[in-house]
Parts: C-alpha cells; sequence; structure tokens
C-alpha cells in the first residue's frame, strides 16, 4: 500500500490505524468520505507521527482529535 497517493482506501487505512492506536472508542464520524482531499498530506503527516509513537498524553489524544476534525470537510 502506497500511502503516499491520495485514495479512498489510503485515508480508510489511516484512520483506522490511528483510531487502533490512540484506542478510540468512538471514531463514527472519523470516515474517509468526510475527509478533505486537499487536506491528504496534513493527514499523512498526523498518521505518521502517531505510528511512530508507543504512548500519548491525555492532551496529545485531544489535539490529535482536533487535527482529525479540522481534516474534515465543513
Amino acid at each position: 500500500m502506497d500511502l503516499n497517493q491520495w485514495s479512498e482506501e489510503n485515508v480508510e487505512f489511516m484512520f483506522e490505524e490511528i483510531k487502533k492506536k490512540l484506542r478510540m472508542a468512538t471514531g463514527g464520524s472519523i470516515k474517509a468520505s468526510n475527509m478533505k482531499q486537499d487536506a491528504y498530506e496534513d493527514l499523512k503527516d498526523l498518521y505518521d507521527m502517531v505510528v511512530s509513537k508507543d504512548k500519548f498524553s491525555i492532551s496529545e489524544i485531544d489535539a490529535i482529535t482536533s487535527e482529525l476534525g479540522k481534516l474534515r470537510k465543513a
């Protein structure tokens, strides 16, 4: 899977991995179809950061969740 190229499958994969890593119980509002295509690079950067860490503080989880919300279509 080449995550450097936008595709709905890649977006879905990254969202799922971020949700797993953060142990997000409610991720229903995070869907590939809700993401702005021009924000893909930002999502990829966020994904890379999340998968590179083992633990997250509450404030980090809040910040990541906030960033995910900003990537959604208006």
